[in-house]
């Protein structure tokens, strides 16, 4: 198992993504802490991961609030010992016209996506760093921030600030040992999807399904992104496998975006 005996931190881990990375590493020998707004979602996949022989925590989370973020880091070490992994993947986004963003969508997204990143990567770095063996944090992007969209600016906006914070922290947390990289999917099979299909449905003028119908065609690989199908790229990055690689973000996304 390639995280054997680690302890790693997913943030947004009751559902999509989130929850397939924390079952992967709990699979891979990974003791888990399990952070959501939704705590009882949380729990049903600490459930899971129990119910495997696991071992696992669930943390109700804001990871707006520093005190929150602090909290559950202080929860893995009281519950495991330390911290060794760190996935930031909570997010949010919404489908607004670039003429009708306000301030508080452009806000509500930079709050969690951009400002909840730092806050718990600044917990989660201060901990790696006071245990003096390294670390790893993983921060989950998006093809949205590798380009501007019409539709999309502040959410767009906010996935590149993740790929720049990616690299800026990798840089002041080299001399420590703690490699941080990124990931950004694609299309992905999950709720957020869902909801961004209805939104864009709306503005566009289209039925609910078609919007995710007609970007699906653009993906090489031919089909939508599933959840797991980027606990792969995750697994690794917080691996040993990855010890001489950080500041990158690797696109895991069937093939939509080539660079």
């Amino acid at each position: 198992m390639r995280l054997e005996g680690k302890v790693a931190i997913v943030t947004g881990g009751a559902q999509g993504m989130g929850r397939a990375i924390s079952l992967r590493y709990a699979q891979e020998g990974a003791k888990v802490v399990v952070g959501d707004l939704n705590l009882q979602g949380a729990q049903a996949v600490v459930d899971e991961i129990t119910g495997a022989n696991g071992q696992a925590v669930a943390v109700e989370v804001d990871v707006r609030d520093q005190a929150q973020a602090q909290s559950m880091v202080d929860t893995a070490v009281q519950q495991f010992g330390g911290l060794d992994i760190l996935v930031n993947n909570a997010g949010v986004g919404k489908i607004i016209p670039f003429l009708e963003t306000t301030e508080q969508d452009w806000n509500f997204m930079f709050d969690i996506n951009c400002k909840g990143l730092l806050w718990c990567s600044q917990a989660a770095a201060r901990q790696m760093i006071s245990q003096g063996r390294g670390g790893k944090i993983v921060n989950l992007a998006s093809q949205a921030g590798r380009r501007g969209e019409a539709l999309v600016l502040a959410y767009c906006a906010s996935k590149a600030c993740v790929i720049n914070m990616t690299q800026s922290m990798a840089m002041a947390l080299a001399e420590h040992k703690i490699n941080v990289n990124g990931i950004a999917p694609g299309i992905v099979d999950t709720p957020f999807w869902d909801e961004v299909d209805r939104q864009f449905a709306k503005l566009l003028n289209m039925e609910i399904g078609e919007p995710k119908r007609t970007f699906i065609k653009s993906i090489p690989l031919g089909r939508i992104e599933q959840p797991e199908d980027v606990t792969g790229a995750a697994v690794f990055l917080a691996s040993a496998e990855s010890d001489y690689i950080t500041q990158q973000t690797l696109n895991v996304d069937g093939g939509n975006w080539p660079s």
